[in-house]
């Protein structure tokens, strides 16, 4: 679990040196906030057409295999930003990287594999601990590397040192990481594991509540990504630098509940109320930072936001993943991930013209508005989970009558 940690968190923070530079490269190019967010849409929309493929490829090839591919196609990717000089290069490069981010549903698979049922909120929240350090770390240096000059920022340099970052990733995990599935497993791949993300979904109730509750979750989370940076340089006239500092703020309290307040909460409330609990303080975020008169008025709603994040995240995760066996718990993942990719295409492609429209807080008013929905979602998932334990208990009991 210690190496996987330690590979989530360098792949990662060569993903996160670049979040808050696509829009500052973008406006570099001539682009208005109406096209900037599609931009970062576009990475979305390509991770959600190959993270199904990754997860289920990595059910019938191994974990492994599919961690270095999408490594080194990342690596790819990032070299190509560092040569982009135009707004379709900069769709070319993100599409690209989308497709290849596989990564992130093999490392929660990979967890769960190493796994017991009782230690894998657990699990899941140190992977998502690593993503939230690659997240904490990657903007404020991808930030500090290129500088605080809104016209004259360095982006060479910042994709550069993603590439590298990825290559390192590739090797970590060749000497670091044995393959979690044995071969009887992955020729176990059944038909199931096989069968399309709607059958799953159709056949899985839990599973289908819980995968529209992410998305509306993510759906928000988008809405702050896409937007937060052009709504810093809009309101408070500040660069690249800044924006890393304030996403790095965000992360540091998503992380600190991961690691600390999942392992500590999840056993006193339980998956499910930690679940909603993050989609209420989520939900006040994004009502404050709306409401922000000042960027020092910004903290509170940026702690909030991470506070929720924090808890939904692993909660979620933990459990859609006991919605799955041993020989379809990628292709489980990868589908509870479609949720996350469909919100994080949609949310981009209608947040900069919501921002040029009804002003640069209504994303943010909407993201809140949007998650409270999430919590239906989540006790109707719980509901149909109680149903079906106390249906599997009367079925045992009849048994033994």
């Amino acid at each position: 679990m210690r190496a996987l940690f330690v590979v989530c968190v360098i792949d990662v923070l060569g993903f996160g040196i670049l979040i808050p530079l696509i829009p500052y490269m973008a406006t570099q190019f001539g682009a208005s906030p109406a096209l900037i967010t599609p931009i970062l849409g576009t990475y979305s929309l390509f991770q959600l057409l190959g993270a199904p493929l990754w997860g289920a490829l990595s059910d019938r090839y191994g974990r492994r295999p599919i961690l270095i591919t999408s490594m080194l196609g990342a690596c790819g990717s990032y070299l190509l930003l560092a040569s982009t000089t135009t707004v379709p290069m900069l769709f070319v490069a993100r599409a690209l990287a989308g497709f290849m981010a596989g990564n992130i549903a093999a490392a929660m698979a990979y967890a769960s594999d190493i796994s017991s049922s009782a230690d894998r909120a657990r699990s899941l929240g140190m992977v998502g601990a690593a993503i939230g350090i690659g997240f904490m770390l990657g903007p404020a240096i991808g930030g500090a590397l290129a500088g605080e000059q809104l016209q004259g920022a360095n982006f060479l340099l910042p994709a550069l040192v993603s590439a590298a970052l990825s290559l390192v990733a590739v090797l970590l995990v060749w000497l670091m990481l044995p393959e979690s599935r044995t071969a009887e497993q992955r020729a176990s791949h059944s038909l199931e594991a096989r069968s399309s993300r709607l059958t799953l979904l159709r056949e899985r109730p839990v599973l289908r509540w819980l995968t529209l509750a992410v998305l509306l979750v993510t759906f928000s989370q988008s809405m702050l990504d896409s937007t937060f940076a052009i709504w810093a340089m809009d309101r408070y006239h500040v660069g690249p630098r800044t924006v890393g500092l304030a996403i790095l703020a965000l992360a540091i309290v998503a992380v600190a509940m991961q690691t600390i307040g999942v392992r500590r909460l999840v056993p006193r409330l339980g998956e499910y109320r930690l679940a909603l609990a993050g989609i209420a303080c989520w939900v006040c975020g994004m009502i404050a930072l709306a409401l922000s008169s000042s960027l020092l008025l910004t903290v509170p709603g940026l702690v909030l936001c991470g506070l929720g994040a924090g808890a939904f995240t692993p909660s979620g995760s933990a459990l859609a993943s006991h919605e799955a066996q041993a020989h379809n718990r990628g292709a489980i993942l990868g589908t509870y991930q479609v949720g996350t990719s469909l919100a994080r295409v949609a949310a981009p492609f209608i947040s900069g013209s919501i921002f040029q429209r009804f002003g640069p807080s209504a994303p943010f008013l909407l993201g809140g508005l949007v998650t409270l929905q999430a919590a239906w979602c989540m006790l109707a998932a719980r509901r149909r989970h109680r149903g079906r334990a106390w249906t599997a208990a009367s079925s045992t009991g009849d048994e033994h009558t």
